[in-house]
């Protein structure tokens, strides 16, 4: 009877120890670290390192355990990439873990970001058994939430200085007349020929023209430059060249005198015009033109130069005939400003009679005007009157983007697109609009295109901050002053610089007081959390919400139930 109780208590034992050894037992979050705790969303990615210790004699021998990362939402859950462990005794190509002293492991998972993600539970479920048994291991959380702070590059966008075409427009433009009389050799009187010519026509003709309109034209003065051909002696040249400045002045003298202009008349007289052979010379197609030339820079002295120029008997013929006759001259060049329409003329103008501005003036009149709607009407004037300037359509495009109408807008940027083939001004904007959309490969072909935009550097610094290159849209985004650069100083974790940059924006929004709630909160000010936030949710309700959900602001309970 004894041998049999004690037979039947040994059999207890080993069911009882056979039990037990096929159990895993939970495991707590003390198994486990998390890095980043909460976790931060990173372009558009939510990453995790998770540290986990299997303690001692956890790990069966013959135990497979499979883990894997799930993060939990709004009644929705995705999984991340799950990592399998093994005991001693199983033969397969996962981390062993010995049963006696357990061992750590390291796995890494990302989630695509959700905006619900922000409130979220980050929990580890176990797939294990022992053998061929599957056993039970409880699910455990080890990590709250997810600092989304990066994705607001999108609202951020939303107050974004697209990339306008810049008009050409000058009040005043300065303009050049220039004529040219011709001297024979050893002469400096003045031939009706060369008088007669086109070009001193056109010159006398713009004088008349320049007295005749007053008010768009003003004569600054005009210039007399004579000259002698380097050849010969020098006292010569001079004396010839000096001859020729005195009639051309009094040429020029008689002419203002009929026309009834006055001006100051500059002259001068170069008596060998080293400088005019070498700039003939050098455009010629004349035998030996290299040879000429270096001689030219290894003698300075007028007469080596000639002498050795002569020496080259196979091209001075060519010389004396084709390059040393156009150096006898003296140039005129009157230096006139052509003045445009004054600031009020231009706007008047539009209401008369837009067809009689030119797009320049249509392009600078939107700039001088207040209001969206005249500024449309400038651009839309523009297009009319000029449909295959890209600009105009492309400036309508950021009327309708500073203004919330994205889906007009972008048609705009497509016309101009369309008008020019390749405008970086409608590239650049069109990527701002991909970035808005979440379209960040797209956004990066557009911001190819457009490197050489007005303003582009905000919408390229977006697409770093997008990518996750904080420290380059940093330094892309410096001097823009926008919300954008103080997002990417605050992803940087220069408060300061961050601080600074929010203090300086002129048209301060909602966003703007949003992030000044971030550095507060960063810097640990209770009190600029609570008010920037007011300020921030007063100018947009939608951001109560989006406040109460936001890590960023986890330690200051208070302050957020309070809104």
């Amino acid at each position: 009877m004894k041998k049999e109780f004690i037979f039947i208590v040994s059999l207890a034992m080993v069911a009882a120890l056979s039990s037990c050894s096929s159990k895993l037992g939970a495991l707590s979050a003390d198994n486990f670290t998390v890095t980043p705790n909460p976790l931060e969303a990173h372009a558009g990615q939510v990453p995790a390192t998770i540290t986990g210790n299997f303690p001692e004699k956890y790990m069966k021998k013959k135990a497979v355990v499979t883990v894997t990362p799930v993060l939990k939402f709004n009644g929705k859950q995705v999984a991340g990439q799950p990592a399998t462990f093994q005991g001693e005794k199983v033969q397969g190509n996962h981390q062993t873990i010995s049963y006696k002293v357990g061992g750590h492991y390291t796995m890494r998972t990302a989630y695509a970001y959700q905006d619900e993600m922000e409130k979220s539970e980050l929990w580890l479920q176990f797939n294990a058994r022992v053998g061929k048994k599957a056993v039970p291991v409880p699910e455990v959380k080890v990590a709250n939430g997810v600092i989304a702070t990066s994705e607001l590059v999108k609202r951020t966008l939303v107050s974004a200085t697209p990339s306008y075409g810049l008009d050409a427009f000058q009040h005043t433009i300065e303009q050049k007349q220039t004529a040219t009389i011709q001297f024979l050799l050893g002469q400096a009187n003045l031939r009706a020929s060369e008088l007669n010519k086109d070009n001193i026509k056109e010159f006398v003709a713009k004088l008349a023209e320049i007295q005749g309109n007053p008010e768009g034209n003003v004569l600054n003065n005009i210039e007399v430059s004579a000259y002698a051909s380097p050849d010969g002696r020098y006292e010569l040249n001079e004396r010839l060249a000096n001859r020729r400045e005195s009639v051309s002045t009094d040429y020029v003298n008689k002419q203002l005198k009929k026309t009834k202009l006055e001006t100051n008349v500059d002259s001068k007289y170069t008596a060998e015009d080293w400088e005019g052979f070498q700039e003939l010379v050098g455009e010629s197609s004349i035998q030996d033109k290299d040879l000429i030339l270096r001689v030219l820079s290894m003698y300075q002295d007028p007469e080596e130069r000639e002498r050795e120029i002569r020496n080259i008997a196979t091209v001075y013929k060519d010389l004396a005939d084709g390059i040393l006759p156009q150096l006898r001259r003296a140039r005129l060049t009157a230096n006139y400003e052509i003045i445009g329409r004054s600031d009020e003329e231009i706007v008047a103008q539009l209401k008369e009679d837009p067809t009689k501005l030119s797009v320049e003036e249509l392009l600078y009149g939107a700039t001088i005007v207040d209001s969206n709607k005249d500024k449309e009407a400038f651009y839309t004037a523009a297009t009319k009157q000029y449909p295959n300037d890209a600009r105009a359509f492309n400036n309508l495009g950021a009327l309708a983007y500073q203004s919330g109408n994205l889906d007009t807008a972008a048609n705009y940027f497509t016309q101009a697109q369309r008008v020019s083939g390749n405008s970086a001004e409608a590239n650049a904007n069109l990527g701002l609009i991909s970035l808005l959309n979440g379209k960040k490969e797209e956004a990066a072909q557009y911001l190819s295109k457009g490197g050489n935009a007005n303003n582009v550097n905000e919408a390229l610094g977006a697409l770093y901050l997008s990518q996750g290159q904080y420290s380059q849209a940093a330094q892309t985004l410096k001097g823009t002053n926008s919300n954008t650069q103080a997002l990417a100083e605050i992803l940087n974790k220069d408060y300061t610089s961050a601080a600074a940059t929010l203090t300086s924006i002129k048209n301060a929004d909602a966003m703007t007081n949003y992030l000044k709630a971030i550095v507060s909160a960063r810097t640990n000010d209770s009190q600029g959390v609570s008010t920037y936030l007011r300020n921030a949710i007063s100018q947009d309700s939608t951001l109560r919400n989006y406040a109460k959900n936001d890590l960023e602001f986890a330690k200051f309970a208070s302050v957020i139930s309070g809104l």
